[in-house]
């Protein structure tokens, strides 16, 4: 009888431990974007921010950045400034625009690595994409600035392949060059190529 007791006591002391475990989130996806100068690794936030991260994901699951490039570097100075790449405009790699989702809401921020949609107007954001060199607050939402505060939808984080980031942006531009009449001093010499972008276990 008293072990009984005892053991009825043990298992009513353990019930509220058990009621308070909270199973594990599953690992967030995982991009492996292969360049000719190497390869970057992207962790998507698809909890954070769910719109972004599955566009992001429909052009890779649909192969629409096999073989693009990145056309643009915008360098401010060492280690500050931005990368961009992605379907620059083909009619027959983009998709429809998504929905703005602002860091405000995300909880995101743009620091060094973070990738994030290029837009014009909230919700014109489609199949161009960023990648930070150096924290970018001025990328965020600020609810509190005049005008289009919205800021640009970050989304994911580079978890390897930093250096290759830095190897791009550090690649000169041509000083006349642009794209389409756009981006004068920002286009690279010579142009990285996406050579395949896939999923890769987390």
């Amino acid at each position: 009888m008293t072990r009984r007791l005892i053991l009825v006591l043990a298992m009513l002391l353990a019930m509220p431990c058990a009621a308070q475990t909270v199973p594990a989130a599953p690992p967030l996806p995982r991009v492996a974007i292969e360049t000719s100068a190497g390869r970057i690794v992207i962790e998507v936030e698809t909890a954070k921010a769910p719109i972004t991260a599955a566009n992001f994901l429909r052009y890779v699951d649909q192969k629409r950045l096999d073989g693009v490039i990145f056309y643009r570097t915008v360098k401010v100075q060492d280690h500050f400034g931005f990368i961009q790449f992605g379907v620059d405009g083909n009619p027959k790699r983009i998709l429809p625009p998504i929905k703005h989702e602002p860091t405000s809401q995300t909880g995101l921020k743009h620091l060094d690595g973070t990738i994030s949609v290029a837009r014009l107007a909230p919700g014109s954001a489609r199949g161009e994409f960023t990648i930070s060199v150096g924290d970018q607050p001025s990328f965020d939402a600020n609810p509190a600035a005049p005008g289009d505060n919205l800021g640009y939808a970050a989304f994911g984080r580079v978890v390897e392949g930093m250096d290759v980031v830095l190897k791009i942006f550090d690649a000169p531009v041509d000083p006349a060059k642009t794209v389409r009449g756009a981006f004068k001093g920002e286009i690279p010499v010579a142009a990285v190529k996406v050579l395949s972008v896939r999923r890769v276990a987390p």
